[in-house]
């Protein structure tokens, strides 16, 4: 076995440990290799499951937590998912290999042009990107089978609920910047919405408006 293949096997190993069981998604982060979206000085540490620095002052979640908020998501190929929160690109990757379509959003355009490049060079066609304020969706693109943010709001914004189709989902990490948030999980229904606390996690806020460009 090439040190390669130990190290991805060892990958695999710490998710399921972790808790992420659904085969679907692992095999999504079998298919998807993080490195690509690792730049500079942390390039050796891509199979750790730790966050990581990215540009324009952000992080690239650890991987553990990509997997759990994904299998939280519970998506079908016929899903439409957006994302808030492009980041380094990760995600929405992890996100195209389960869901039809991907719409991904972020307000820093530095990473939306840097995730573009790397989703070209891995040929991953169905992610569309965007430069824009998340904290609003994408109206033009709603509903959205389910939605994921990958950012701290201090409630599940009211924007994102009203373009979660009937029956879909929406994953989003909810609290306090500066202190421990809760990853929920809510649920569209006829009548309103289901709420259940998934796990404590810590993500940088979710801010409104277009960030500087660094």
């Amino acid at each position: 076995m090439t040190i390669d293949a130990e190290r991805k096997m060892q990958f695999l190993f710490a998710l399921r440990s972790k808790g992420v069981t659904n085969s679907a998604v692992l095999n999504a982060m079998e298919k998807i290799d993080r490195l690509p979206f690792i730049r500079h000085y942390f390039t050796d540490r891509a199979y750790e499951d730790m966050p990581l620095p990215i540009a324009c002052g952000q992080t690239i979640s650890q991987p553990s937590v990509v997997g759990l908020m994904t299998q939280a998501l519970d998506i079908s190929p016929r899903d439409k998912v957006l994302e808030v929160g492009t980041g380094s690109g990760y995600q929405a990757a992890i996100l195209s290999q389960l869901a039809r379509r991907v719409y991904t959003v972020d307000r820093h355009a530095r990473l939306v042009r840097e995730a573009r490049e790397v989703f070209d060079e891995l040929g991953l066609v169905n992610i569309t990107a965007f430069a824009a304020d998340g904290s609003f969706g994408l109206p033009d693109q709603a509903p959205f089978d389910r939605i994921i943010v990958t950012a701290a709001a201090e409630d599940p914004p009211g924007p994102l609920l009203a373009q979660l189709k009937i029956g879909g989902i929406m994953v989003v990490p909810v609290g306090q910047s500066d202190a421990v948030q809760s990853l929920i999980k809510v649920t569209r229904t006829e009548t309103g919405y289901n709420y259940d606390e998934l796990r404590a996690v810590r993500f940088v806020p979710l801010l409104e408006g277009m960030g500087k460009e660094s």
